[in-house]
């Protein structure tokens, strides 16, 4: 089979691809079990009309936030289903954060995950935070589908060869 032309050389090569270009999944059979943890966090702006329902626990699907981080678990525990090269990693722990910011008016989402394993838990704490904000657009979509999901970011991580990595201002 014919590989695809590769890129010009980089200066950092992503541990992702093989020697050849093809996507691979990282052998982490020789790193170190090690406690790691990660925090993101990201926002779902809305309507004041939607804030609202969600808020005030009136949206006509129920309650908004308790089923986003009931999606969030779920979603992190099944990361490497969403992320096609990332290792099925056991979660010691996941908490998931909703703050209301009315001025905004939005809901701000932070998701903590921690483990001992050999690699890290940064992508189950971003699917994690994806999937609450994605279930808040669901079930509020009737009220305001112009509703809008961003800033979605690492802004914490430890543990590994890497060890901390803390986003400026969060």
């Amino acid at each position: 089979m014919k590989r695809p032309a590769r890129r010009a050389a980089r200066s950092r090569r992503s541990s992702h691809f093989d020697e050849h270009g093809s996507a691979r999944m990282v052998d982490v059979g020789a790193k170190s079990v090690t406690v790691r943890e990660a925090i993101a966090r990201g926002r779902v702006d809305l309507s004041r009309e939607a804030f609202d329902a969600v808020v005030e626990g009136t949206a006509t699907k129920g309650d908004v936030l308790g089923v986003a981080r009931i999606a969030a678990i779920q979603a992190a525990k099944r990361t490497a289903d969403w992320i096609p090269l990332c290792h099925p990693l056991p979660l010691d722990a996941l908490e998931v954060d909703f703050t209301p910011e009315p001025k905004r008016p939005a809901i701000a989402i932070e998701a903590r995950v921690r483990t001992r394993a050999r690699t890290g838990v940064e992508m189950e704490a971003l699917v994690a935070v994806s999937a609450a904000a994605l279930v808040i657009y669901d079930m509020c979509k009737s009220i305001d589908r112009a509703m809008v999901i961003g800033d979605v970011r690492l802004v914490r991580k430890s543990g590994g060869k890497s060890g901390l990595y803390e986003r400026p201002g969060g």
